[in-house]
């Protein structure tokens, strides 16, 4: 950026001062054109060589040779060297363009640690990430960023976790928390235990992404690139006409008009504006999500979520937390105690209500207290708890042990507990809906989403329960992974060709299903290789508005591709008529050019200003 300035600046200075020169130097005059010329055009006329010999003769930079170097043959200096500066300048535009945009993206290039403390033969030694092997253990101190993925052994902390998920918001971690690379350790130090090698960290894999985003191209993208192939060669050959013809079918028409006129007909054809702005537009529209955590694999997707019309979710770890938490607790004796119980009979289970309930109760279980354990699956566990026997279960536990109880009909799963053979209490466990769920659903009807179905493999009574308490009008439950493709297939075949069908899922078991979708999502799942390798979008957190805000950057950006595909069509039609009929000089040809260019990339850049409104 500072070569191209300073060679701009002295091109515009050695122009400016062969103008003043009086007409007896001519030769001072033409030293001057000639350096002003070669310091913005060197660039230029090279490429335009190495494509000669490549065979690639139609593209802006043979335009801007043959127009200059046809100038200078006519003897139009100044217009020749005013051509090839403003071309400059208005690659200089692009390049600060280009720069801005993927600033926005660059700050995920910052994740990457240059370095790990690892714990090697009783020393902390400093090291290359890569070289790091599973299991092994590193200290992270305050300040330094996480180079791994892997599990806290040892400290707590705050965690910087804003290049990942756009959160500002410090995320708290203790011993037994997963960690993910890349984010950055605000307090105490942690140690922690590598759980995956570096090629399959999450901030690789993040790289790795951003790396690739912008080789998937959008139909938009991929029609500009087929036209300018046909359209450059195209204003070539009318050029050559319109230098040629009308001197020679025309009476007193002169040929070094009508060669200007070619000539400015040439400048005007630069399809810069085009090629430039539209890449541009699509390249900030990633930049603009990756900045509010959500991670594009390629404009193509970006494109298609402007069109998002139904959306298919995933019910847990979607729309809920995901985990199973202690709702209510119905009990004739002291709560407590009825906890204590339940979770004494639970020691050595791994069941997600096990575990729940062992999580409620929040002590030190001394296993000594607990004999005689027998689990029958499905159904409950009972165990001797310090003389006393207890019965933990569901509502056929109960009656095959033939302890008379009263129903609980409340959604979620019951537990019933029974002291001695006699009911003491019940406790419900359910996943609980997240806070974002209430939020996103009207704001995607809002956006424009006509249809928003469920999918869950749960009961039909819970899928009920929460389609009600979110606004979801279409749902399907008790489904097998298979089924759950069927679903989507059967909406996909329903819906109008132009309509987009996004699937969110937590991308762990919902591969399938993110694949045979047009837009697949994945939610909350950013540290799992199924997550990023099955989804063409990743949020890095587990917000449902995160899709909202993904499809109003998405929208915007189309719109903006549409009003720089409209302004430079019509702009350079409009001129290149007037070059034809010589109502336009050079100079007004390389006006319309560079402005046209430079209109464009600033009204790309606005897709990085687009404003996410918290309340969605």
């Amino acid at each position: 950026m500072k070569k191209k300035c300073i060679k701009i600046i002295l091109s515009i200075f050695f122009l400016l001062l062969s103008l003043f020169l009086p007409e007896d130097v001519k030769i001072i005059k033409g030293l001057l054109l000639a350096s002003s010329y070669l310091l913005v055009g060197e660039s230029v006329l090279k490429k335009s060589f190495q494509n000669l010999i490549r065979g690639k003769l139609f593209d802006e930079n043979f335009l801007m040779t043959v127009a200059t170097l046809g100038a200078f043959a006519i003897g139009e200096f100044h217009e020749a060297v005013a051509v090839m500066l403003f071309y400059q300048i208005g690659e200089l535009f692009q390049s600060y363009a280009v720069d801005r945009s993927r600033k926005s993206i660059a700050s995920l290039m910052d994740i990457c640690p240059s370095y790990a403390n690892v714990y090697r033969d009783s020393k902390i030694i400093r090291v290359d990430p890569e070289e790091v092997k599973v299991e092994e253990v590193i200290v992270v101190s305050p300040g330094e960023r996480v180079p791994l993925d892997g599990k806290v052994v040892e400290g707590a902390s705050l965690l910087d976790t804003k290049a990942l998920t756009g959160e500002s918001v410090p995320r708290h971690v203790q011993v037994e928390d997963s960690i993910l690379s890349g984010c950055i350790n605000i307090e105490g130090v942690l140690k922690i235990k590598v759980e995956k090698e570096y090629a399959d960290a999450t901030v690789s894999k993040i790289l790795e992404l951003v790396e690739n985003a912008t080789n998937r191209k959008a139909k938009t993208e991929n029609f500009i690139t087929k036209f300018a192939r046909i359209y450059t060669p195209l204003v070539v050959c009318l050029a050559l006409l319109i230098a040629l013809c009308p001197p020679l079918f025309l009476e007193n028409a002169s040929f070094l008009d009508w060669i200007y006129r070619a000539l400015s007909f040439l400048v005007v054809s630069c399809p810069c504006a085009l090629v430039i702005s539209i890449p541009l537009s699509f390249f900030g529209g990633i930049g603009a999500c990756s900045r509010i955590g959500v991670l594009v694999k390629g404009s193509q997707f970006l494109e298609k979520m402007a069109r998002m019309k139904i959306l298919v979710c995933d019910k847990t770890g979607t729309l809920t937390e995901g985990v199973f938490e202690v709702q209510e607790i119905k009990s004739t004796i002291e709560e407590e105690e009825l906890i204590a119980y339940a979770a004494y009979a639970e020691c050595f289970s791994n069941h997600p209500i096990a575990l729940s309930i062992k999580k409620y109760y929040g002590k030190k279980i001394e296993s000594s207290f607990v004999s005689d354990i027998k689990e029958s699956m499905g159904k409950g566990v009972v165990a001797t708890i310090q003389g006393r026997k207890v019965f933990v279960g569901n509502e056929k536990w109960m009656q095959e042990n033939k302890i008379s109880f009263p129903k609980n009909k409340e959604v979620g799963t019951i537990v019933y507990i029974a002291i001695d053979g006699i009911y003491k209490g019940n406790i419900r466990i359910a996943d609980k809906i997240k806070e974002d769920t209430y939020k996103a659903i009207p704001a995607l009807r809002k956006k424009g989403v006509k249809k928003i179905v469920m999918l869950t493999g749960d009961k039909e009574k819970i899928a009920q329960d929460i389609s009600k308490k979110v606004g979801i009008t279409t749902y399907y439950a008790e489904l097998l992974p298979q089924e759950k493709v069927e679903k989507v297939e059967e909406w996909m075949q329903k819906k109008k060709k132009e309509e987009m069908l996004v699937f969110v899922g937590d991308g762990m078991n919902d591969a399938p299903v993110l694949a045979i979708s047009d837009i697949g999502i994945s939610m909350g799942g950013i540290g799992s290789d199924v997550a990023i390798e099955a989804s063409d979008i990743v949020l890095m957190t587990d917000e449902l508005t995160k899709i909202v805000h993904t499809m109003e950057i998405a929208k915007k950006t189309i719109r903006i591709v549409g009003e720089n595909i409209f302004l430079a069509l019509f702009i350079k039609i409009g001129i290149l008529l007037l070059s034809a009929f010589g109502m336009a000089s050079m100079w007004e040809a390389v006006f319309a050019d560079v402005g046209v260019s430079v209109l464009a990339i600033l009204n790309a850049l606005r897709i990085l200003r687009v404003s996410i409104r918290k309340d969605e």
